[in-house]
């Protein structure tokens, strides 16, 4: 069994089956039929239950809502906003999937045809427990292959009210369905034939052992991995809208994002400003019971608290300074203040770590060759946000910044229509988009 705790209170929550050897042999085989008839499905059919889909979680959006933030702890608010952003990921698709999938003329001898592969499958972490997995979930229904989730622990009942939704809309049985197993099942599941390909959100260690499950296998993988994004305030900025940014982008999911912004890279000339607004707005967040009207919950766990509290004790051993937060309140649950590092040394190893939880660091830029430095000196590559309004210095940025995603001037957000994904160490290939659709189909070249 999953045994679930909820970490707003630290009590239990409700235990999960989990699927013995004989219940994945009977999900692969069963979404390898599913396969069969989906994958000659007609584009109109395909697009109508995404469709449908779409109004299931809809109108079922408060008790989804609830359900995610009983199990992994973000505010019901936000919940009810990641549900809406899955609605919008779904119509998204069957609004534009279409025109997405038409042949592409080559020459007047080549056409280019995309076609389905078969049964996927994503590897999903908690943190967003409903939009990670719609990410790939719609495009995969769209392109006529098959979903198998392995979802996290935490949030087996997100994954099953999940399946609710896709039942609700008509879809046939085994066109979805979550392997409720641990994570040391999942090269098997990779290494059996009946599964094309794997796609993964989550950490650098989990990545590179889906990477190497796949690569023995000789398989398609996607990998969305961490990030320590930098924000980064040049002096032509709106100082006022920087920093009330900067301080949604750091506690948005209590910092457990992986675009969230990790690293305030400011330039000298703006810096002591820019932390005073910032400071005031960090000290300001307030957190509670995430059922209620507050701007942060706990952390995910017990144990994710600890690790953000040890992080937060290694910067310090290594030259940082805490300016505030960062502190157990006195609450029951996995709850942690917000908090700043400043005077980070940019050759200290956490300099470069990926800070999970509602901390931010701060760096003081020289000028925009050094503010362009500090933001490329990481090991990952997933987003940045930076704020200009200098022309010149938004060219340089946008091409020199080392990163798959880049804001200019608001903070970095996931949205169906554009490409998400990172280079380095946050992973490789694209969701969303027709770029996410299309990483899980066959580009088959047609002559004559």
């Amino acid at each position: 069994m999953f045994e679930t705790i909820n970490p707003a209170t630290g009590k239990a929550g409700e235990a999960m089956p989990m699927d013995d050897a004989d219940a994945v042999e009977a999900k692969l085989a069963r979404a390898q039929g599913a396969y069969r008839g989906w994958r000659t499905t007609s584009v109109d059919e395909r697009t109508r239950l995404l469709a449908a889909i779409a109004d299931a979680f809809e109108s079922d959006r408060q008790r989804l809502a609830e359900i995610a933030t009983r199990e992994m702890g973000k505010t019901v608010k936000s919940a009810l906003a990641e549900v809406d952003k899955c609605v919008a990921g779904f119509r998204y698709y069957a609004e534009h999937g279409p025109a997405m999938l038409e042949p592409v003329t080559v020459t007047d001898d080549v056409r280019a045809i995309w076609r389905p592969m078969g049964p996927v499958l994503a590897i999903m972490p908690w943190n967003f427990p409903y939009w990670q997995v719609v990410r790939f979930l719609a495009p995969t229904l769209l392109a006529g292959n098959v979903a198998l989730l392995k979802h996290a622990s935490i949030t087996q009942g997100c994954a099953r009210a999940i399946g609710e939704m896709v039942e609700q809309a008509g879809a046939p049985r085994g066109l979805f369905q979550n392997l409720a197993v641990r994570s040391d099942a999942v090269a098997g599941v990779i290494a059996d034939d009946r599964v094309v390909a794997a796609t993964l959100t989550g950490s650098e260690g989990a990545g590179a052992k889906v990477a190497e499950a796949a690569g023995r296998a000789l398989k398609k993988v996607v990998l969305e991995l961490g990030g320590s994004d930098p924000f980064v305030v040049m002096p032509s900025a709106d100082l006022d809208e920087a920093a009330k940014v900067a301080v949604t982008a750091r506690i948005q999911n209590a910092g457990q994002s992986c675009i969230c912004a990790k690293r305030m890279i400011v330039h000298a000339e703006v810096y002591d400003r820019f932390v005073d607004r910032f400071s005031a707005g960090m000290k300001a967040v307030t957190l509670g019971d995430p059922m209620g009207e507050v701007d942060m919950g706990p952390l995910s766990s017990f144990e994710q608290r600890d690790t953000v509290l040890q992080q937060v004790a290694k910067a310090q051993e290594q030259g940082a300074r805490l300016l505030f937060g960062a502190e157990k309140p006195d609450l029951a649950g996995a709850f942690l203040t917000a908090g700043i590092l400043a005077d980070v040394p940019r050759d200290a190893p956490i300099a470069g770590e990926e800070l999970f939880g509602p901390v931010a660091m701060l760096f003081r830029a020289d000028d925009l060759d050094d503010a362009i430095a500090l933001a490329n000196d990481t090991p990952f590559g997933l987003g940045a946000s930076i704020w200009t309004h200098d022309e010149a210095e938004r060219r340089r940025f946008e091409r020199d910044i080392d990163a798959g995603m880049i804001a200019v001037n608001k903070m970095l957000a996931s949205t169906p229509e554009a490409p998400f994904g990172g280079i380095g160490r946050s992973g490789h290939g694209r969701e969303l988009g027709p770029w996410g659709l299309h990483e899980f189909m066959n580009l088959t070249a047609v002559l004559g």
